[in-house]
């Protein structure tokens, strides 16, 4: 997602202590020591069964723009952070190491080695946090949207949640949720960076504007067509689907319902609508809603919906809980052991199975260090991601993401998209417990 156009800059956005240990390390001369850093979750929010990576591009956009400029030194230096020493450091640093990763769009579980960073240490303990933040946030966001759109059954979902978050997460979580699967967003600046499709009529605000609701409709008809859609529920439902077919005619493009138990609102609108003759007039609705909501509302007659709250907030998962843990040093492998926080020593990569029908049957995760043979149904599932401080070429597009996504939810056990509390689709299999 990057900053405001008038800040370039991606430096500060981090913590405090990763300068501090830079400073330490050069000090000591440890920083030169090549390391490697790995991105991954102990465990899935409570209550889900899969995640989602997404954010990978920003984080790519975000190394690159990770530089000092005399802006960010001036401040590191008037608050006095480090010393002269790192200063001049840094008024050097540019990444010049390896990235690897799974690809956005793929699914994780606990144990995925999500990114793999290689460097110095001192080139890669400063990007911590910015890479979590960024991967922590829109993981979360897509993992939520994907159980949604998975709910709405092949029904649109518009992102509209721009107003429950903070104005730049917003454009951010427009992406995530346009990853996996959404249709379109309310954010216009989502649709600048991104290309995402935007989509937006009126608030009620713009009913109790005008003297009648009469007029409100016919005011937006004549400026936006016919194929608008009306926002119905500003006074009485009923009376409002009969004003709107009046105004706009059976061609009238869809009706909106925003509030009550819409999906007795909408079998009712339903019925009205065509009785009205307006056959081909959807019905969209808004309103609180998450993938618990959505998935009651299958049945009803909803041609789309309008997710705010729940979206941009992970729907109670607001993190995806990655950490970024130092596994090497010097080609040997290093470990935190304290209890409830262990993690695994060296470099690793992941492959996942699949029986010959395409379900997918368990994440294995082995050290790099050893050659394994995928068998045929096997999928290896980290790619290059930077090399040399470059992006790698060709890189998956959004779009792609999305139709990765696709497959991958297609290839879990039915039981893994179930929206109940249960252990994760698949199991992660580390294959030196194998030994």
């Amino acid at each position: 997602m990057g900053l405001p156009e008038t800040q370039g800059s991606t430096a500060l956005l981090t913590d405090h202590y990763e300068l501090t240990m830079l400073g330490s390390a050069l000090a000591d001369g440890t920083g030169d020591r090549p390391c490697v850093f790995e991105v991954f979750a102990r465990r899935l929010p409570d209550g889900r069964r899969y995640g989602v990576v997404a954010g990978t591009g920003r984080v790519l956009d975000a190394i690159a723009d990770f530089r000092f400029t005399d802006a960010e030194i001036t401040q590191l230096a008037q608050t006095a952070v480090v010393d002269d020493a790192t200063l001049a450091w840094l008024a050097d640093y540019e990444f010049s190491g390896d990235i690897e990763g799974y690809p956005e769009g793929e699914l994780y579980f606990p144990g995925s080695p999500v990114l793999t960073v290689r460097g110095s240490f001192n080139e890669a303990v400063v990007l911590e946090t910015l890479i979590l933040s960024i991967l922590n946030h829109d993981s979360a966001i897509a993992s939520a949207a994907a159980r949604m759109s998975s709910a709405a059954s092949n029904r649109p979902i518009i992102e509209m949640g721009s107003r429950r978050t903070q104005e730049y997460s917003a454009v951010a979580a427009a992406r995530a949720a346009y990853l996996a699967g959404f249709a379109a967003t309310s954010n216009l600046e989502a649709g600048r960076r991104y290309g995402i499709p935007t989509r937006g009529t009126v608030a009620h605000a713009f009913m109790l504007l005008h003297d009648s609701e009469e007029d409100a409709f016919r005011a937006q008809v004549e400026k936006m067509g016919t194929d608008t859609t009306l926002l119905v529920d500003t006074y009485d439902i009923t009376q409002g689907i009969e004003t709107a077919v009046r105004v706009a005619g059976p061609e009238l493009g869809a009706i909106r319902i925003d509030s009550g138990d819409v999906g007795v609102l909408a079998r009712k609108a339903r019925e009205q609508l065509d009785s009205l003759g307006a056959r081909d007039t959807r019905i969209v609705v808004s309103g609180d809603l998450d993938e618990h909501a959505i998935a009651a509302l299958r049945a009803e007659p909803v041609d789309a919906y309008g997710v705010g709250t729940s979206v941009v907030t992970g729907s109670g998962a607001p993190t995806a809980g990655m950490v970024y843990k130092l596994v090497e040093v010097d080609g040997r492998p290093v470990a935190k052991r304290s209890e409830n926080k262990a993690s695994r020593g060296g470099q690793k990569t992941a492959f996942r199975r699949h029986k010959p029908t395409g379900t997918a049957l368990e994440e294995v995760v082995h050290s790099s260090q050893v050659e394994v043979e995928l068998g045929q149904y096997d999928r290896a599932l980290q790619i290059p991601l930077m090399r040399s401080g470059q992006p790698a070429e060709d890189l998956p597009s959004l779009d792609d993401a999305r139709e990765r996504l696709r497959h991958c939810l297609v290839s879990l056990p039915w039981e893994g998209l179930k929206l109940s509390k249960g252990e994760p689709a698949i199991p992660t299999v580390f294959l030196e417990e194998e030994k």
